[in-house]
């Protein structure tokens, strides 16, 4: 059995197609039903579970032939994309190199933000969903827990995700250190865009409960105010609720300045001793750059936003080599693993038949001894086991070494055939692959 993968993720595939091939909960779990407790609608797929996010899809499955035809077609027909569509846009990994995969994309490694930590859960996630509907198979379900269980020590071992490394995670680390007491902060967001709901997920990690959301459009800021929990203000009280804010954080796509110097100066006016923090996430700025010499206020720019960035950014890659070594050592405890399945079979049917070779060869002597008594039969008992033991050491250390350098399969059937074994028993104990 081989291990597949057919994916598309932010880097091959426009975001406009990873919506149409994306997997919601309904999607997935009737996709993964077809293939749950033991119904095998299609032969070419043995094992199946899908990673569906917002930068990604991709399909995991066993399957008795490198071929990823079927695994188009089960996308094509889940999604109702037709697979031409797919097909320039997909890329394929079979076996080591799909193991690999997966162990870097729980690790961080192959997201589109270095290192972020969502991409954990979201493995684990798809492999209880698929564990759920019982079509994952032991040998997905045990490598999905390996890369959960190497993401874990990506994290907990490096620092591969410890910076903030996004513009607005940045901006609100930045503000942290400026405003005392922020969870407590009266923080105002102008604007409803990616950038600016990205700032108050930042901000609610942070325990910021007291958010504003101002917006040109107020069907938009209504519709993030309902996630967050947020306030809603229709445009026209920006100025209002400027001099009520102790931080701004402003994304807007205004083409000019949204925030002049003489609003900021009425609104220090109404508000003596009270400092205000602006993060200007816009391109163009939506704050005058004058407002900043306005006493009391202190505005964060793309472009400094932009170089902490880079500094964390750059920490972040400074811990890939410690990451790759950990996805190394586990990736080999699951090849490991993988090739003791292609011999534990042979090895168990091997020491079956030479126990009862040893049982019918101990009755046939003890028959012409006319049966002696138990103290012979003891010895003769030990005796043979021992001999049996002795003589199956070391093809069985054999097998196992050659199991983990990849040879297992070869040497299994080799050996089934120097030892006459039938080849009906070689799936792996435990369950279907």
């Amino acid at each position: 059995m081989h291990i597949l993968c057919l994916g598309i993720n932010h880097e091959s595939a426009p975001l406009d197609l990873r919506e149409r091939l994306a997997f919601d909960a309904v999607r997935a779990r009737a996709t993964l039903s077809r293939y749950g407790f033991g119904q095998e609608p299609d032969p070419a797929i043995a094992g199946l579970v899908i990673l569906s996010t917002c930068s990604r899809v991709e399909i995991y499955a066993n399957s008795p032939q490198v071929e990823f035809g079927p695994l188009g077609n089960l996308l094509a027909e889940a999604t109702g994309v037709e697979f031409e569509a797919i097909e320039g846009h997909a890329y394929t990994l079979a076996d080591r190199q799909a193991v690999q995969h997966i162990f870097r994309v729980a690790a961080g490694l192959d997201s589109m933000v270095l290192g972020e930590a969502q991409i954990l859960g979201q493995v684990a996630a798809a492999h209880t969903l698929a564990l759920s509907m019982g079509s994952s198979g032991m040998v997905l379900a045990r490598l999905f827990q390996g890369a959960v269980h190497a993401g874990k020590r990506a994290r907990h071992e490096t620092d591969i995700g410890l910076r903030p490394a996004n513009l607005s995670a940045v901006a609100v680390h930045l503000v942290s250190g400026v405003v005392q007491q922020l969870g407590t902060a009266q923080v105002l967001v102008i604007g409803a865009g990616e950038m600016a709901e990205l700032a108050v997920e930042a901000l609610r990690k942070r325990n910021v409960r007291r958010i504003t959301v101002v917006n040109r459009s107020i069907a938009h800021g209504q519709e993030l105010g309902r996630r967050w929990e947020a306030a809603v203000r229709p445009f026209e009280a920006l100025p209002q609720e400027l001099a009520l804010a102790d931080v701004v954080v402003s994304s807007t796509g205004a083409p000019h300045v949204v925030i002049h110097t003489e609003m900021v100066e009425q609104a220090m006016a109404a508000r003596p001793g009270r400092p205000l923090v602006m993060v200007d996430l816009a391109v163009p700025r939506d704050v005058d750059q004058a407002a900043g010499c306005v006493p009391g206020v202190r505005i964060f720019d793309l472009d400094q936003l932009q170089h902490h960035l880079t500094h964390s950014i750059d920490h972040r890659r400074a811990h890939i080599p410690a990451v790759e070594a950990i996805l190394s050592r586990e990736v080999d405890v699951f090849d490991e693993w993988l090739g003791g399945l292609e011999v534990r079979p042979l090895i168990r049917d091997l020491r079956q038949q030479a126990e009862a070779i040893r049982r019918a060869e101990v009755e046939r002597t003890l028959r012409r001894m006319n049966g002696s008594g138990p103290q012979v039969r003891e010895e003769l008992e030990a005796l043979t086991r021992a001999l049996v033991n002795k003589l199956l050491h070391a093809p069985t250390r054999c097998l196992k070494e050659k199991s983990k350098s990849g040879l297992g399969e070869p040497y299994a059937l080799t050996a089934r055939e120097l030892f006459d074994l039938s080849t009906a028993s070689d799936a792996p104990e435990g369950g279907r692959l």
